[in-house]
C-alpha cells in the first residue's frame, strides 16, 4: 500500500485510532518490560467510581498519568499502571436505590443479601462502561492487576487496618455527635459536609426565669432545637449575668426547668452575651455538655423529623416543626424578633440535603498521633513533594486541624465493619475472621467509609498485607500519584498517614495536583447549569489525540483549564498539519528505510538549524516533562514541529528534493525522515494513536512506537551559530513578507531588493544562503553589502543585523513609511525599557539562570541595534522630504 492509498489528504480520527489499543493490548504492550535491572516506576490509578460513566476531569486526570507512563516506558523504566475502582458506598447505594425506586422497590423489601446482589449487577455494569472509556483514551493500563476496592485481596488489608488500629488503641466506638445525613441515614465525616450560604434568620427569644424575676435574651437560627434545651450559659465573667449563675429558667413550650451555667465557650461580646445550650444537637453545646455533666435530649428522628422527645411537635419534619415553634412562641409572648440573615449551613456532598448533627454510637479513628507522624514526616528526605509546591501547605494545614475520623456508615454497600456482638452476653469481638461459634454472635450492621478503604490504595492494591508479594516488594512505593486539589483532604491525606503507619513508607514520591475543567466562562460544569461535556462525544468528534492534547496543554500544574470547542478546533487542526507534513515527507523519501538513514553528509545551514533546534527541544521537552509542566512542554513542541519543521524546514528542502545533486537529496531525506521519528516519539506520550499511524508508515525500528525509545537530546548536533545565522535568514524573509503584505505586493511579483548589513558576518551569512533569500523574496534584483546607498523612495524592513530595502516605487509615500518606522521604533523603544529594568532587578539577576540573564542580554543588543536602525533610517527619510 502507497503512503496516499493508507494516509489520505485529511486526517481522519476515527478511522486512525480504530483497532490500535485492542493490539497494543493483545501485544501485551502496556505490561511492566520484566528486567529488573531497569529502575520500576509505578503509578496507581485513582480510582473511579462505579456510580456512572467518566466525565471531563476523569479523562484529564488519566490523560496526565499516560502521558508520564508511556513516557517512562519509552525511557526503559519497568513501568507498572494499575488500573481499578471503588465501590463508592453511599453514591452507588444511592443510585441503585434511586433505580430501584422507579420500580417502587426499597431494599428493605429485597433486603440486604439480594439488594448487595444487585449493586454488584450494576457495578458490571458501569466497570465495563468505564474500561470502554479507558479504551477509547488510550490509556495504557495493565489490565491483569486491575483491582476493586471490595475485591478479596483489598478486603483483607481492609480488616488487616481496622483491627489493628483496633488493637493500638486508635480505632474506637463510641456514643458522639456526628454529621449526619438524614436522606441517605448515614453519618457523614466533616469533609463530606459542604458549607453553602442560605437565607435564614436569627429568631430572638425569651426564656423566663423559673423565680419570675425577669427573662434572659437570646438568639439562635434553629428555634426546633430548643426543644432539646439543658441549659443556658453565660461567660464567667460578664458582670451583666453574674447573679444569674446557678439560677434557672422554665423552658418555654416544654415547661422543663433548667439551669443557668457559666462557661467559656460564651462569647460575652455577640449578641446578648446569652446562649441556649441543646447538647445532642449542637457540636460546641455538645463539648459544653460534658464539661457540665448536662442531659443529652434528641429531639430528632434519623429521617430528621420530630421524636416523643419533641412533645406535641412529635412527627413533623425538622422545618415544619420550626415554624411551628416560632408560631407558638410568639402567641406565648417568648418571641422579641426575627432578624433576617444569610450562613453558612452544612450540606451532604452526596444528597444535598441539610446535615443535622445528631448523637450517634459510631466508629472512629482516633486521628492525632497518626497526623503527627504525617506532618513530621513532610521535614525528612522520605517527604511526599507535592507539584505545585503551594499544596503541600493544604494537607499539613488539614492535618493541623484535624478532627477524630468518623468511619462507620449505616449502608449495605461496603466494607462491613469487623466488629461482632454476642447474642446474648453483648460482649464485642473484633477480628480478622468471624468467631468460631457464629451462630452466637451478630456481625455489626454497618460499613466502612469508602475512604477508609481507598486510603489504603496504593499498598493494598500490590498485595499488602503480603509484604512479601513480588509487586509490593518491586513497585512500592509507587512514584507519582495524579489527582485533583479538591481531594487532597478526602484521599491524598488519608493515603498519607495510612501508608506510614503500616508500611513506613511514604505511598508515592510526588503528588501532581491538577485543578477542576471548567466551562468557557469559567463555570464548575454540573448538572444543574447543564453546561457538562461529555469526553466520549468529543472524542466522537476530534478524535482521543485532539481531546489528549487539549487537555494535556490546558493549564499549569494546579490551575483549572475552560474547556471550549474553538481550542477543540484548535488541536485538530494541529494534528492535521502534523499529518499532512508526515504524508508529505513519506511520499517524498524515495524508498528510504530505517537502516539508510544518514546524517554523515555535507548539510545545509537548514540542515544544521533543524537538527540543533530539535535537540535542544528533545533537552527542553525532556525536562519540563519531569517537573510535570506539560503546558509549557506543549507550547514548545508545537513551536517546533508547526513553525520550524513544517512551515520552513520542509519547505526549504523541497528546492533540494526537486534538485539533481543525489547526495544533498539523500542527507535532506535522511534528515526529513530523522527529524519526524523524534517528533513522533516526543508526541506519543500526549497522542498514542496518530503517532502509532504515523511511525508504522514511515522508516521506523520495532513493532510499535509504544515500545520504542524516548529521543535523548545529543550535543553534538547543538549549533549555536547556525541557529543564529538561520535566525536572521528568518527574520529576513519575514520582513519581506510584512512588505508585501502591506504594500499588498504578492510574492509572485518579483521586485528589485536591497539588503544592507551592519556586519560582514550578517552580510556573509545572507551572501552564502542566497538561494534560499531568491526562493522565498522572489527579487528581481538582489544587492547584499555593507553601506548600501537607498536608490530612491523604498520601504524599510529592520532584521537582525541590517535593513532590508524594496524600492517599491509609486507603492508608498515617504510620510506614511516614516509613520510605519515611527511605530516600528515605539516598540523596540518598550522592548529595551523592558529588558533593562528586568536586568536592573538585582533578584533576577543574582537567581535567574546565567544562560536565562545573557539571553536577555543578547535581546537587549538586539533591540538596541534595530532602534537604531530605524532612528536613522527616518532621519534619512526625513531629509529626503526637505
Amino acid at each position: 500500500m502507497t503512503i496516499e492509498q493508507s494516509m489520505p489528504t485529511k486526517y481522519q480520527p476515527t478511522t486512525v485510532e480504530e483497532g490500535k489499543y485492542k493490539n497494543w493490548v493483545e501485544k501485551k504492550l502496556f505490561k511492566p518490560n520484566g528486567n529488573k535491572e531497569a529502575k520500576p516506576y509505578s503509578i496507581v490509578i485513582p480510582p473511579p467510581n462505579v456510580t456512572g460513566k467518566l466525565h471531563l476531569g476523569h479523562a484529564w486526570d488519566v490523560t496526565l498519568q499516560d502521558m508520564l507512563i508511556r513516557m517512562k516506558r519509552m525511557q526503559g523504566y519497568d513501568t507498572l499502571w494499575l488500573p481499578g475502582m471503588d465501590h463508592a458506598g453511599i453514591a452507588t447505594q444511592a443510585k441503585v436505590e434511586a433505580k430501584l425506586a422507579e420500580d417502587g422497590i426499597s431494599r428493605h423489601d429485597l433486603g440486604r443479601e439480594a439488594f448487595v446482589d444487585k449493586v454488584w449487577e450494576w457495578k458490571e455494569d458501569y466497570a465495563g462502561f468505564i474500561r470502554d472509556q479507558w479504551e477509547k483514551m488510550g490509556i495504557s493500563v495493565d489490565y491483569d492487576r486491575e483491582r476493586f476496592t471490595l475485591d478479596d485481596g483489598l478486603s483483607d488489608a481492609v480488616r488487616k487496618v481496622f483491627v489493628t488500629l483496633y488493637e493500638k488503641g486508635l480505632i474506637y466506638r463510641g456514643a458522639y455527635l456526628i454529621n449526619w445525613d438524614p436522606k441517605a441515614q448515614t453519618a457523614l465525616s466533616d469533609i463530606e459536609v459542604i458549607h453553602k450560604d442560605v437565607n435564614g434568620a436569627f429568631y430572638h427569644f425569651r426564656y423566663p426565669l423559673t423565680d419570675g424575676s425577669g427573662f434572659v435574651e437570646l438568639a439562635t437560627t434553629r428555634p426546633e432545637t430548643m426543644l432539646g434545651d439543658t441549659a443556658v450559659a453565660v461567660h464567667p465573667e460578664d458582670e451583666r449575668y453574674a447573679h444569674l449563675i446557678g439560677k434557672t429558667i422554665t423552658l418555654p413550650l416544654m415547661n422543663r426547668e433548667i439551669p443557668i451555667i457559666a462557661d467559656d465557650y460564651v462569647d460575652k461580646d455577640f449578641g446578648t452575651g446569652v446562649v441556649k445550650i441543646t447538647p445532642a444537637h449542637d457540636p460546641n453545646d455538645f463539648e459544653v455538655g460534658l464539661r457540665h455533666n448536662l442531659p443529652q435530649i434528641n429531639v430528632m428522628n434519623k429521617d430528621a423529623t420530630m421524636n416523643a422527645e419533641a412533645g406535641k411537635y412529635e412527627g413533623m419534619d425538622r422545618f415544619q416543626a420550626r415554624k411551628a415553634v416560632v408560631k407558638d412562641m410568639e402567641a406565648e409572648g417568648y418571641l422579641v424578633k426575627i432578624e433576617e440573615m444569610v450562613h453558612s449551613v452544612g450540606h451532604s456532598e452526596r444528597t444535598d440535603v441539610v446535615v443535622e448533627p445528631l448523637i450517634s454510637t459510631q466508629w472512629f479513628v482516633k486521628m492525632a498521633p497518626l497526623a503527627e507522624k504525617s506532618i513530621q514526616n513532610q521535614s525528612t528526605d522520605e517527604k511526599v513533594t507535592f507539584f505545585p509546591e503551594r499544596f503541600e501547605a493544604t494537607f499539613t494545614r488539614w492535618m493541623d486541624n484535624i478532627h477524630d475520623w468518623v468511619i462507620s456508615r449505616q449502608l449495605w454497600w461496603g466494607h462491613r465493619i469487623p466488629a461482632w456482638y454476642h447474642k446474648e452476653t453483648g460482649e464485642m469481638y473484633v477480628g480478622m475472621e468471624a468467631p468460631a461459634d457464629i451462630e452466637n454472635w451478630e456481625q455489626d450492621t454497618d460499613v466502612l467509609d469508602t475512604w477508609f478503604s481507598s486510603a489504603l490504595w496504593p499498598f493494598s492494591t500490590m498485595g499488602w498485607p503480603d509484604e512479601e508479594s513480588e509487586d509490593f516488594k518491586r513497585y512500592f512505593p509507587t512514584s507519582t500519584l495524579v489527582t485533583g486539589y479538591d481531594i487532597i483532604s478526602f484521599w491524598v491525606s488519608r493515603m498519607i498517614f495510612q501508608s506510614l503507619e503500616f508500611t513506613e513508607k511514604r505511598p508515592f514520591e510526588n503528588v501532581l495536583i491538577h485543578g477542576l475543567i471548567r466551562d468557557e466562562q469559567g463555570r464548575k460544569m454540573s448538572k444543574s447549569l447543564g453546561n457538562g461535556i461529555d469526553p466520549m462525544e468529543v472524542i466522537d468528534q476530534y478524535g482521543a489525540d485532539a481531546l489528549r492534547w487539549f487537555l494535556a496543554n490546558g493549564s499549569s500544574p494546579g490551575q483549572d483549564v475552560r474547556f471550549s470547542y474553538e481550542k477543540m478546533d484548535a488541536a485538530w487542526n494541529f494534528i492535521n498539519k502534523i499529518w499532512n507534513a508526515s504524508r508529505y515527507v513519506l511520499m517524498n523519501l524515495d524508498g528510504l528505510t530505517y537502516e539508510e538513514i544518514d546524517l554523515s553528509g555535507e548539510k545545509t545551514l537548514a540542515d544544521k538549524w533543524i537538527l540543533s533546534s530539535l535537540n535542544r527541544t528533545i533537552e527542553k521537552v525532556t525536562e519540563l516533562y519531569e517537573k510535570f509542566e506539560f503546558g509549557e512542554a506543549g507550547r514548545i513542541l508545537y513551536h517546533f514541529i508547526w513553525d520550524e519543521y513544517c512551515d520552513w524546514y520542509i519547505e526549504m528542502t523541497k528546492e533540494v528534493l526537486q534538485g539533481e545533486d543525489e547526495a544533498a537529496k539523500k542527507t535532506a531525506r535522511s534528515i526529513l525522515a530523522y527529524v519526524l521519528d523524534n517528533i513522533l516519539r516526543l508526541l506519543h506520550p500526549v497522542m498514542p494513536f496518530v503517532t502509532e499511524e504515523i511511525w508504522q508508515n514511515a522508516p521506523h525500528q520495532g513493532e510499535s512506537i509504544v515500545v520504542a525509545d524516548y529521543p535523548v537530546a545529543d550535543a553534538s548536533f547543538v549549533d549555536i551559530e547556525s541557529e543564529q545565522a538561520m535566525e536572521k535568514l528568518i527574520g529576513l524573509i519575514r520582513g519581506v513578507r510584512n512588505i508585501r503584505n502591506e504594500m499588498n505586493t504578492p510574492i509572485s511579483k518579483q521586485v528589485p531588493m536591497q539588503i544592507n548589513t551592519t556586519d560582514a558576518e550578517t552580510e556573509a551569512i545572507f551572501a552564502r544562503n542566497k538561494a534560499y533569500i531568491v526562493r522565498f523574496c522572489n527579487p528581481s534584483d538582489l544587492e547584499i553589502g555593507q553601506n548600501l546607498v537607498a536608490d530612491g523612495e523604498t520601504v524599510t524592513a529592520v532584521i537582525s543585523g541590517g535593513e532590508v530595502r524594496m524600492p517599491l516605487a509609486g507603492l508608498v509615500k515617504l510620510e506614511d513609511e516614516i509613520a510605519r518606522l515611527e511605530t516600528e521604533a515605539e516598540k523596540l523603544q518598550k522592548e529595551v525599557d523592558r529588558v533593562v529594568k528586568k536586568l536592573a532587578n538585582e533578584k533576577f539577576v543574582s537567581k535567574a539562570p546565567d544562560a536565562v540573564v545573557e539571553g536577555e542580554r543578547a535581546k537587549e543588543k538586539d533591540y538596541r541595534e534595530k532602534l537604531t536602525i530605524v532612528e536613522e533610517r527616518i532621519a534619512t527619510l526625513k531629509k529626503q522630504i526637505g
